[in-house]
């Protein structure tokens, strides 16, 4: 099992089959922003694989389930990965995710195959711009994601990294 610990949560790697039972929970809003592309990743995927299933992020003192994050894919040919987090609206406000991002951030530079960790943000999420904020991500501009639309596109480069 796969898990990445960061000072209060333990991000532990789920099954397939965790994963898609997950999303199949989540609220029709919510789960209407999960990649269809990814969704279908998943279900082609073995356990174990980092880079294409969703992290629990169990808070270490409770074992609450309090959000969830991952990477968006594999590195590609250029050493880039992206990240994704959600906290649990119980949960927010608490640095869980800003914890999430920041560890998975460290796990893909410590893979060594990755030497740039991207993330994109809406316009109006200022929480999400600051947690990208705190974990070294730099704002590079706005780009359109074949998914989301027009989306601001946060990078932090592994020379940064330490």
């Amino acid at each position: 099992m796969v898990t990445v610990s960061t000072v209060n949560l333990d991000l532990v790697l789920q099954t397939p089959d965790e994963v898609l039972t997950w999303i199949d929970s989540l609220p029709p809003d919510i789960r209407a922003e999960v990649s269809a592309d990814w969704i279908a990743r998943v279900r082609s995927t073995v356990a174990g694989d980092p880079w294409s299933l969703t992290f629990n992020m169990v808070e270490r003192t409770s074992g609450s389930v309090v959000g969830s994050c991952a990477f968006k894919g594999p590195p590609d040919a250029e050493g880039i990965v992206e990240v994704a987090y959600y906290t649990d609206p119980n949960y927010c406000g608490r640095g869980f995710a800003t914890e999430a991002a920041g560890g998975l951030t460290e796990f893909a530079f410590a893979s060594g195959q990755v030497r740039l960790v991207r993330a994109h943000t809406k316009s109006d999420n200022d929480a999400s711009a600051r947690i990208l904020t705190k974990c070294g991500f730099h704002l590079v501009g706005e780009v359109m994601d074949p998914e989301d639309g027009l989306v601001f596109r946060w990078e932090r480069m592994q020379a940064e990294f330490g």
